[in-house]
């Protein structure tokens, strides 16, 4: 499949099965989204595998954050959870929303490569995100920011595709305005 192909077959998987990648199989693939565009190459981002208990701890950090007394049952929805997180460089050259930018740009190549390789994958977020019992529940320190969480699960049968709309890419690429005179 070419990453054209791949990127027009994505879509986002918000019940996935309890099969998961395992650690062996995530590296190549980590590998391959590291390569995306990285300005002086940084590498500002860092990825977190959370599986089994790690994602009840998170359950019950999202509940603190939120202010809940039970544990947020969201991060069970999949077996395993890769927290996307921007990892800020100092740098005079790459500025702080480039580096999020990096980031992001793995996240979603990771997503592209779960989902060629025969896996579902949504990627979640919300406010929990920006929490700091979010962040210390992940270990984060203080030049770190977390971006989401990817959900990786088995692909369940589907009875009808994907709600997936095209995108009007006539409307969306344009020109730069011409000179005023």
């Amino acid at each position: 499949m070419s990453a054209y192909d791949a990127a027009l077959a994505r879509r986002s998987w918000s019940k996935v099965t309890d099969e998961a990648p395992t650690r062996e199989e995530l590296l190549p693939l980590v590998a391959a989204a590291g390569r995306v565009a990285d300005h002086s190459s940084l590498r500002p981002w860092r990825l977190i595998e959370l599986r089994g208990e790690d994602r009840q701890r998170l359950g019950k950090a999202i509940a603190k954050a939120e202010g809940d007394k039970h544990p947020s049952s969201k991060p069970l929805r999949a077996s395993l959870l890769i927290a996307a997180v921007a990892s800020f460089r100092k740098s005079s050259k790459v500025p702080r929303w480039e580096q999020e930018a990096v980031a992001s740009g793995v996240a979603h190549t990771l997503s592209l490569l779960l989902d060629e390789a025969g896996w579902g994958v949504i990627w979640r977020t919300g406010g929990a995100t920006r929490s700091k019992a979010v962040a210390k529940a992940h270990g984060l320190k203080r030049n770190e920011e977390l971006l989401g969480w990817l959900y990786v699960g088995g692909k369940p049968a589907q009875k009808r595709p994907g709600r997936r709309k095209t995108v009007d890419a006539e409307a969306l690429l344009t020109r730069m305005p011409s000179k005023k005179r």
